[in-house]
């Protein structure tokens, strides 16, 4: 069993890019099991700035073989923009890059029906049509990559997308043609091409990965976004629309539960989230906006602001335990640097009377823990109890492990690792690869 899993503990944005970046050397496989291209991991190598939206992170290291999943929807014409920007970069891609024909395809008329349905307001979403691919496919009614390999396939299945967007465009006053700028055969073609563009990366992904296993290489899995934003166990309906826990990689790549032996979880020093929905812990009045700022919270994708606030411990309990995690990696510890104060959640007060703390504490007939859930509707309102810990004014970009951080940092790292129940082993503190140390092997 030689499967690790890779998951963000929070809303997406935790750093998990370059955590992969840094994880990959010890791997022979990369695979990303879920979302599409409104995911974006920056990562900076030798002093350059990639951002990657669909290519596994694990391309970065020279003989890293990376998998894009059927857990994933995949925008082709994204997809083959990217492995030609890294190609034109020298980073070789196509002799290495593995691509699922289960995975669907986001085409142009799924932005098209994220606006007209408002979906991109109502939950703010990248628009990047991604939460109507995952619709189609749940409707069976999806586009897959082998689809764009069968002439027959593909004229079918567009058919059918386009006979169920023709109501929307006719609410919104118009025809999908004038909102498209092309015919639906024009369209045809066009994805007919990318599909051949794209037909030597295809393969049984989920055989070549259990045969990888099986001959004792390793896999490094990789998800988007975060637990938080789990279709199921996210603050529905504020999230994605995939399953981006642990759980989400055996689906995701076609791989049996048993092969993961391991899962680790990416939490930041702080919290943030994009988009609409609850955030217990989030920044408000000045705090907010300078925060924003000196920490770069913008989004890698769109460029959207971030919304931040303090570390939420409750609810990084609460990802740790349904994904199973067996270590967490702490980013952006720096950022906090020249704050004199700062705060850490560990309990709600829902009101009434009621609480939630530490697990553990409650009768085995009504199990502990956010009232043993979290939605958008169950977070509405919450009031979050914080414990105070002093900051630090020194800069720490240049330690390099535990005993070059300030006493208040090293104690304010354990003062997360007691309240998400779970050994940090890893801190970053800057950008760079050189600046992510070890706590504990």
């Amino acid at each position: 069993m030689s499967c690790t899993v890779v998951v963000g503990c929070q809303w997406g944005d935790e750093g998990k890019g370059k955590i992969v970046d840094l994880l990959s050397a010890d791997f022979d496989y990369v695979a990303r099991f879920q979302g599409g291209a409104n995911a974006g991991h920056t990562v900076y190598v030798d002093g350059r700035r990639v951002i990657l939206h669909l290519v596994p992170t694990g391309i970065l290291r020279p003989g890293v073989r990376c998998v894009l999943g059927n857990g994933m929807v995949i925008d082709p014409r994204a997809l083959r923009e990217e492995i030609a920007g890294l190609e034109d970069a020298g980073i070789a891609c196509r002799d290495r890059t593995f691509l699922s024909p289960q995975a669907h395809i986001v085409t142009p008329l799924h932005p098209l029906r994220e606006r007209w349905t408002s979906q991109d307001r109502a939950i703010g979403t990248t628009r990047r049509g991604i939460g109507p691919a995952y619709e189609d496919r749940a409707a069976r009614a999806g586009l897959r990559c082998e689809d764009l390999l069968s002439p027959s396939a593909l004229a079918e299945r567009l058919a059918l997308q386009w006979e169920r967007l023709t109501p929307w465009a006719a609410a919104a006053g118009t025809s999908i043609e004038a909102a498209l700028g092309r015919s639906q055969e024009e369209l045809r073609a066009e994805l007919a091409e990318l599909g051949q563009a794209l037909a030597p990366l295809v393969c049984d992904v989920s055989d070549l990965l259990i045969s990888a296993d099986a001959r004792g290489e390793r896999i490094l899995c990789e998800g988007a976004q975060g637990m938080l934003l789990d279709v199921d166990h996210g603050t529905y309906p504020f999230v994605t629309s995939s399953h981006t826990t642990s759980g989400g990689a055996c689906s995701g790549l076609g791989i049996p539960p048993q092969r993961i032996s391991r899962v680790i979880g990416i939490v930041k020093a702080y919290a943030t989230r994009v988009g609409e929905g609850p955030f217990p812990t989030e920044f408000e009045g000045p705090l907010a906006d300078s925060f924003r700022e000196r920490a770069g919270e913008f989004g890698a994708t769109t460029r959207r602001p971030r919304r931040c606030g303090w570390y939420d411990a409750v609810l990084a309990r609460r990802s740790a335990r349904l994904n199973g995690v067996d270590e967490l990696v702490v980013t952006k510890l720096d950022v906090l640097s020249g704050l004199s104060r700062l705060q850490v959640a560990v309990e709600y007060d829902w009101g009434g009377g009621e609480s939630d703390s530490h697990p553990g504490h409650a009768a085995p007939s009504r199990p502990a823990g956010i009232r043993a859930w979290i939605s958008g509707r169950s977070l509405e309102g919450v009031r979050p109890k914080y414990v105070q810990h002093p900051g630090w004014q020194e800069p720490i970009d240049q330690a390099r492990g535990l005993d070059g951080l300030p006493a208040d940092a090293r104690s304010y790292l354990e003062l997360l690792e007691e309240n998400s129940g779970v050994p940090i082993t890893r801190v970053s503190i800057g950008a760079g690869r050189e600046q992510t140390f070890a706590v504990r092997h």
